[in-house]
């Protein structure tokens, strides 16, 4: 079922630039090339980029109503009101409302967090969480990674006596909230030098403003970076600019001391303490503290992430891991009974909803099972993608009788304009380019399918059907120097917008060690050598691509566009090619 890549090799980036550059800083040109590739064009750009400062923060009172967001928290914390932290159940969300209220709980004991339940209160602020403020005595409430289009709930609170500081980093509406401040960097009005912090970003400006303002010494938030590096990568913002700096000094602190409950995280994860990346937070720790929310409650995440004792994070961390182990069952389960849909072409049958069915494979992939679990279907969905390669929206029942959908998208594809075109049949949705969430009436779900697909036909063209991997550079194997190795290490953190540079080798062989790996046989584990130098190998890992097993065992030559990654095991590093994908000498042909 694999899905045929494009393979899209940058242009070449300005020649003299590059040698200039090369030159200067005294690098292989290949590695120059990759620094003028992410805007990086002089000597002092190279030093900024591989020694990212904190004394190159930006002043966080630049961002709009800071000042105000400042004095209303000091006065609460001087009169000793109750102060709620309010966030939602994604790792953003948590770990935005752990460190606000891990700052704020050193200057009160007034104070108390709430993460709103999935399935009941829905994502963002809640008349719930209102109601449960007022009636425990709360005065002043903090919304972190939401709030940012609760005009109507800031007044439902107004009205019950609450003040709210809005901190959010999502779109805002025409009109703001009515609040004690609006802290959100993409508000209209907000000349703050950089835009895409994530929700745990705009709470972590907000605790530096109040203890620049308030003499609390930086080096009192330094604990608090390890929890901002995990939302910076979770939220999969972008990794550039000041998300660079917070970025580095948040894996400096996630490896040299991290809190106790993302310690257990790390162990539970069988990571490499000392020795992690960004890589590791997107697909180990984060999926980890999501199931949370997922399978429980996000208030368990919170726990987990202002635990004081090793044994409270280390008893928080396993019910979380349970929890986790629970959530790739069941979306294992849920993604095999989608593929089987899709493959046998079963249609959804009202008549029998609890089997399922397929609602559209044509351009785009919608599946239905009123019967499956809710927390996983964005999963799901990007499962379904990886598949077909195809704009893809799975759905189940919510609670109310209402069909709920999680969506996902293809590159240069905009999903979120498609469903918007369908408004008049929701319930609610919200989202942005590639990623989505709907409700509708289940009455409601053959004419949603009819116009998305007509809109999703009218829309999509060819280029957009198949993946593609963008390849920065060629690179020959005889270039893959300790130096080489050594200053590329120091392009990290990767992220978006700093991306792990994919190369591409030609005319490579395996040297006859390659072997099948993966509990079904499913990866290869390859030693490759580039045909013009012979003496120099190198490990290569190739998810997925066991197929190719035969072409390579017999000795036949592959091109092959990778990422170079270094592994830690127990204390020994080694470097490996991560195969992003490969080719048949002769299908070039």
């Amino acid at each position: 079922m694999a899905v045929n890549k494009i393979w899209k090799l940058r242009e070449g980036a300005d020649a003299e630039n590059v040698r200039q550059l090369s030159s200067e800083l005294g690098v292989d040109p290949v590695l120059a090339e990759l620094l003028v590739q992410r805007g990086v064009h002089t000597f002092e750009q190279a030093r900024a980029f591989f020694r990212p400062s904190l004394d190159d923060l930006h002043d966080p009172f630049l961002m709009t109503d800071m000042d105000k967001a400042v004095e209303r928290v000091h006065e609460a914390v001087v009169r000793g009101e109750r102060i709620l932290v309010y966030g939602d159940y994604d790792v953003d969300g948590t770990t935005a409302v752990s460190l606000v209220y891990s700052f704020l709980h050193n200057l009160t004991r007034h104070i108390d967090f709430y993460i709103p339940e999935r399935y009941d209160e829905g994502y963002g602020v809640s008349y719930k969480g209102i109601d449960w403020a007022a009636e425990n005595g709360f005065s002043l409430i903090i919304t972190l990674d939401c709030g940012i289009k609760a005009n109507e709930k800031v007044e439902y609170a107004r009205e019950k006596g609450i003040d709210m500081i809005i901190c959010d980093h999502h779109l805002p509406e025409n009109e703001l909230p009515k609040a004690v401040a609006v802290l959100d960097p993409k508000r209209e009005d907000c000349f703050y030098p950089f835009d895409d912090l994530s929700g745990c970003g705009v709470g972590f400006k907000l605790v530096q403003a109040y203890s620049q303002k308030y003499g609390i010494p930086f080096e009192t938030l330094t604990p608090l970076m390890d929890l901002l590096v995990v939302s910076i990568a979770s939220d999969l913002v972008t990794v550039v600019g000041e998300n660079r700096i917070l970025a580095h000094y948040g894996l400096k602190q996630l490896n040299s001391s991290p809190r106790e409950g993302l310690l257990a995280m790390i162990q539970l994860s069988g990571l490499e303490p000392g020795h992690l990346t960004i890589d590791d937070i997107v697909f180990k720790i984060g999926p980890r503290i999501n199931a949370a929310g997922r399978m429980e409650s996000g208030r368990m995440a919170v726990d987990l992430l202002t635990a004081r004792s090793v044994s409270d994070a280390v008893r928080i961390g396993n019910a979380i891991n349970e929890h986790n182990n629970e959530r790739k069952n069941i979306d294992r389960r849920i993604t095999q009974e989608a593929l089987e849909m899709v493959e046998s072409g079963r249609r959804f049958d009202k008549a029998n909803p609890k089997a399922g069915g397929c609602l559209s494979s044509d351009k785009a992939t919608i599946v239905y099972n009123p019967e499956w679990h809710k927390g996983v279907v964005g999963i799901v969905a990007s499962r379904l993608v990886e598949a077909y390669y195809k704009p893809t929206i799975v759905f189940t029942m919510s609670q109310g009788g209402l069909v709920t959908g999680s969506a996902r998208s293809v590159h240069g594809f905009d999903l979120y304009d498609a469903i918007e075109s369908c408004a008049d049949l929701l319930e609610n949705f919200g989202g942005h380019l590639y990623a989505a969430g709907l409700t509708l009436k289940e009455e409601n779900i053959d004419e949603f399918c009819r116009r998305i697909e007509k809109h999703i036909s009218g829309k999509i063209i060819p280029e957009m059907q198949m993946p593609v991997v963008d390849i920065d550079t060629m690179l020959n194997f005889s270039q893959i120097t300790p130096k080489f190795l050594r200053i590329l290490k120091q392009f990290q953190p990767f992220g978006p917008g700093n991306s792990a540079p994919v190369f591409r080798t030609d005319n490579v062989y395996d040297n006859g060690m390659g072997r099948k790996v993966g509990a079904e046989g499913g990866h290869l584990k390859l030693e490759l050598i580039q045909e013009s130098q012979p003496y120099h190998h190198i490990s290569a890992i190739a998810f997925n691509m066991a197929d190719y097993f035969d072409h390579i065992k017999a000795g036949n030559p592959i091109d092959v566009c990778y990422c170079i990654v270094e592994n830690f095991y127990r204390g020994s590093s080694t470097t490996q090619l991560r195969v992003k994908d490969l080719r048949e000498r002769d299908e070039l042909l």
